[in-house]
């Protein structure tokens, strides 16, 4: 007699969409509450700034030789970002992580002598003093964020991050930004990236949502243009990582295994194809190529990274599209989650449907923690929790968003989406 090991691939799709069922809805709600409380409850770091979080949700200690434990950039402006959902979210106690944060970001990431924000602090210190482009797109969604929750102090980080971002990043010959510098602006290397582009153009977004200011959506267009009309595109909707100073593919290159894999990273293409329709909604829908290079990624990107026979997504893929890290991250699931809400929201197309129940059910069975809180952030080919990128509970951002985004209309970022409320 036939078994589920003989149709792997079945997931029920019959009936209206998940995210048009009540009790669907309260589920992903109920989820992204359970993901703020445990951070509210054990993220927050009396020194200033956050605690990175162990397996079981515990603050992770100091590491030797350092006063108090280090902060990236990336890492507390996320958490301002997140926390600002929250407060949209009626969640009580949300403002004075907010406010903890942003304090933080602005007495202890910036740098009051040269500008710009240090990538690493700790308690006394910059433990790396770089300027990087990826950590000053959260600054400035984190100042977006908190603008549109009314924090007292965001337009103060949004002047002075959007500055930053235009006069020492931003390369208008390119349309797109530079990467990374020394604490008084020498320039490190000539390497261009995607993901510090690809998270500025998230951020330009909410900036363009809070301010009204039409540079900012602007930038977006012309990154996305850059990266996905003209290089993905080129690339048979696989999303290149690494450039050349000129913005040429640099296929061989290869670094740090956490920001800067080597070949393709599935989850990027996904987040992509996610983002380019709220792009395009946000721009009034004028540019007519984004909805089709979206679906193009979303679906040469299940082809081609998900695994057919475990589950999930590896994390990174050689040019010949064969697992290179064939571990499992948190991550790409997540923007998955999302990207196939987004897209099924504004085409019929019966696949996107099916993808998202999918994906939120290896989710569910293998990546959230029941038992300590938050999300498992690296499984292993056999499915099991590993720590050899990652370890603990190293985010709330991607997890909070994946349950959000499903429930609010397509057509800008969360916390523009939350003004109104939130119906269920």
């Amino acid at each position: 007699m036939p078994g589920p090991q003989d149709r792997p691939n079945w997931i029920g799709t019959t009936g209206p969409r998940l995210v048009e069922r009540t009790a669907h809805r309260h589920w992903l709600h109920g989820e992204a509450q359970r993901l703020i409380a445990l951070f509210q409850q054990n993220a927050f770091n009396p020194a200033g700034g956050f605690f990175q979080l162990d397996e079981a949700g515990l603050p992770l200690p100091p590491k030797a030789g350092q006063d108090g434990v280090e902060r990236r950039l990336h890492e507390t402006t996320r958490m301002v970002h997140c926390f600002s959902v929250a407060q949209l979210l009626g969640t009580p106690g949300a403002d004075r992580m907010i406010d903890h944060g942003m304090e933080f970001i602005w007495r202890r990431h910036r740098d009051s002598q040269n500008g710009g924000y240090f990538w690493g602090v700790d308690d006394e210190t910059a433990t790396d003093p770089r300027k990087q482009a990826y950590g000053h797109a959260f600054v400035l969604l984190a100042a977006s964020s908190a603008k549109l929750v009314g924090h007292p102090d965001a337009d103060r980080l949004l002047g002075d991050v959007g500055g930053v971002l235009r006069e020492r990043f931003w390369e208008p010959e390119h349309g797109a930004t530079s990467e990374e510098y020394t604490a008084d602006w020498q320039t490190i290397s000539d390497y261009r990236g995607q993901n510090s582009n690809m998270h500025l153009t998230e951020a330009v977004m909410a900036a363009f949502e809070s301010t009204g200011e039409r540079a900012y959506l602007e930038m977006g267009e012309s990154i996305a243009s850059l990266i996905i009309d003209r290089h993905a595109r080129q690339q048979g909707w696989r999303v290149a990582e690494h450039f050349t100073l000129g913005w040429e593919v640099d296929r061989a290159y290869a670094g740090d295994p956490m920001f800067r894999p080597a070949g393709t990273t599935p989850g990027h293409a996904l987040e992509w194809s996610r983002l380019l329709i709220q792009l395009w909604e946000l721009g009034g829908r004028r540019q007519d190529w984004m909805p089709e290079a979206a679906k193009g990624l979303f679906l040469n990107t299940v082809k081609i990274g998900w695994d057919n026979d475990q589950g999930g997504f590896y994390y990174t893929l050689d040019w010949n599209d064969r697992p290179d890290q064939a571990d499992r991250f948190w991550w790409p699931c997540a923007e998955g989650i999302a990207a196939a809400a987004v897209i099924g929201s504004v085409d019929p197309d019966p696949r996107f449907e099916e993808w998202y129940r999918r994906i939120l059910g290896f989710t569910e069975n293998h990546l959230i923690d029941h038992a300590n809180g938050g999300w498992f952030p690296e499984l292993g080919p056999d499915l099991k929790p590993v720590s050899r990128v990652f370890s603990g509970k190293p985010d709330l951002y991607h997890a909070l968003q994946a349950c959000l985004i499903p429930l609010l209309p397509s057509s800008g970022s969360i916390t523009r989406g939350l003004q109104g409320g939130l119906k269920l």
